[in-house]
């Protein structure tokens, strides 16, 4: 089930540590081909973080027949993040996160939900009850370059 595809603007915002102090700075654009987040991440004035975000369309999105998701990307060769909430998050730092390289070329690349870890919540993510995902650089300084095109479901709907 794609959930979004290059060409459908309006979808991703551009969050940043900015929010909460820091100086971390990036700008986001998005054309046919995609959206592409850039800047430099800046652990200054306790920050660290650029995010690609978006609230999930009715959501909460119900994924329990699904595996995981679909992305197809690309970006610098760097490490960045996945981060999943649903409606049961009450803090802007928690999350169900996993990390995963970008690749130079594009690349589909499918990530179950099975390797998402909590971070600063309890449980074990519920896929009937997803709310928001986030593409993220964060925890270091580096310049962030990732681009989507597409955001999918996979497995067994």
């Amino acid at each position: 089930m794609v959930i979004w595809q290059a060409g459908r603007n309006g979808f991703w915002s551009l969050v940043s540590d900015r929010v909460m102090g820091g100086v971390s700075a990036g700008r986001l654009d998005c054309d046919a081909t995609g959206c592409r987040m850039r800047g430099r991440v800046s652990l200054d004035n306790d920050g660290g973080f650029l995010q690609m975000a978006a609230d999930l369309p009715d959501a909460p999105l119900d994924a329990r027949g699904c595996d995981g998701l679909a992305l197809r990307l690309r970006g610098n060769g760097e490490a960045y993040n996945i981060h999943l909430r649903t409606p049961d998050v009450a803090r802007p730092w928690q999350s169900w996160r996993v990390s995963f390289t970008a690749p130079r070329d594009w690349t589909d690349l499918r990530i179950p939900f099975a390797r998402f870890a909590p971070h600063r919540i309890e449980g074990a993510l519920d896929t009937a009850r997803l709310s928001r995902i986030g593409l993220v650089a964060i925890g270091r300084a580096f310049e962030a370059d990732l681009s989507v095109a597409r955001l999918a479901l996979y497995g067994r709907t």
